[in-house]
């Protein structure tokens, strides 16, 4: 196989948006084209009445397999389209997680050409959702299957990630009293409350840890009121801290800050702490990161690596990019990965 045939892939996937909950046209696509490669392929939606699929391929029959490797076919708003220069492609999913998706693909093809894979040595999981929650990897847990390791597909650098952090996602509710803005004693702002608790939340010393360094509060989104001159009788806030240590008592600091403010409540969205990653294949450079994956997510006894090519800083941004050198390197990296966990 053609060194190209990893940069001609990934720019077929780039062409087809695919935002978080828009994911149906890249997963027919995946469907067809690991078709026409002989693989046995699975849609599988993540809940009866959902028309959301993950793709599961496999060769031959043996769906059951030693080694798993996975990426998420879903990518951030808003989409942004492929454009490259000689030495790389810029575009959303260049990176985050189209690039290493179509990395593991031909990874996995390559060893096949090269006859070092049996059919019950790898299978491929693409997944919808890690962008919002990652639906698509709780739903894979239904899949009736374990294997002995999987290898998550991240922009990691070119590194194997030792580690990363978790995420408590919460939304604080404020409840305000409306009154004209010209007599403020007549009412109460939810948004002045508001930012008093994100700003005692923002001044909290979070757990932290010596390999993924510390724990991080941030606001992702705010909003509340209807005009200027008028005292904001609600205000919500979608927050999330980036645990590196101690889930409970990150926890716990929240709701302790949390209860000083009468008038605001927390609703907590969704929690996961942070996970240590197997990373013990010879001469990889190695890496923390602070961004969550759908690693957690997946249960199960297995050896776990998160690898990939490009950046996580440009990941969601709008000059987000992989170079055509990482992501053809990547596709090496995979593969001794893969030999490492097959021990081939």
């Amino acid at each position: 196989m053609e060194n190209q045939s990893v940069v001609t892939l990934l720019k077929q996937l780039m062409e087809i948006p695919s935002t978080s909950e828009e994911e149906n046209a890249i997963g027919i696509f995946l469907e067809q084209y690991l078709q026409s490669l002989g693989y046995t392929v699975e849609r599988i939606p993540i809940s009866p009445e959902s028309t959301r699929c993950n793709v599961y391929a496999y060769i031959g029959s043996s769906r059951k397999t030693r080694v798993c490797l996975t990426s998420h076919m879903d990518t951030v708003p808003p989409h942004i389209p492929l454009h490259e220069t000689t030495d790389t492609i810029y575009g959303r999913g260049a990176c985050d997680d189209k690039g290493p998706l179509a990395a593991q693909i031909i990874a996995l093809e390559e060893l096949r050409r090269e006859n070092l894979v049996q059919p019950d040595d790898a299978s491929l999981l693409f997944v919808v959702g890690e962008e919002k929650g990652g639906p698509g990897m709780l739903a894979a847990n239904s899949m009736g299957l374990t294997w002995d390791a999987v290898i998550f597909g991240e922009p990691t650098e070119g590194k194997l990630a030792v580690g990363h952090k978790g995420h408590f996602v919460f939304e604080l509710v404020c409840e305000g009293i409306p009154s004209h803005s010209g007599y403020p004693h007549r009412g109460r702002s939810a948004i002045t409350n508001m930012i008093s608790l994100l700003t005692d939340l923002e001044q909290i010393q979070f757990p932290s840890s010596e390999i993924i360094g510390p724990s991080t509060f941030h606001c992702g989104q705010i909003s509340g009121g209807v005009g200027y001159n008028i005292l904001a009788a609600e205000c919500t806030a979608l927050c999330a801290v980036r645990v590196a240590s101690d889930l409970p008592q990150v926890e716990r600091l929240v709701e302790k800050a949390v209860s000083k403010h009468e008038h605001i409540r927390l609703e907590k969205k969704f929690l996961y702490p942070e996970l240590y990653l197997d990373h013990d294949v010879p001469g990889l450079g190695t890496m923390a990161v602070a961004f969550g994956t759908d690693a957690p997510r997946l249960k199960g006894d297995h050896k776990k690596y998160l690898y990939g090519p490009g950046s996580i800083l440009l990941a969601h941004g709008k000059d987000e990019q992989v170079g055509i050198s990482e992501l053809l390197e990547s596709v090496q990296v995979y593969k001794k990965i893969m030999k490492h966990c097959l021990r081939v």
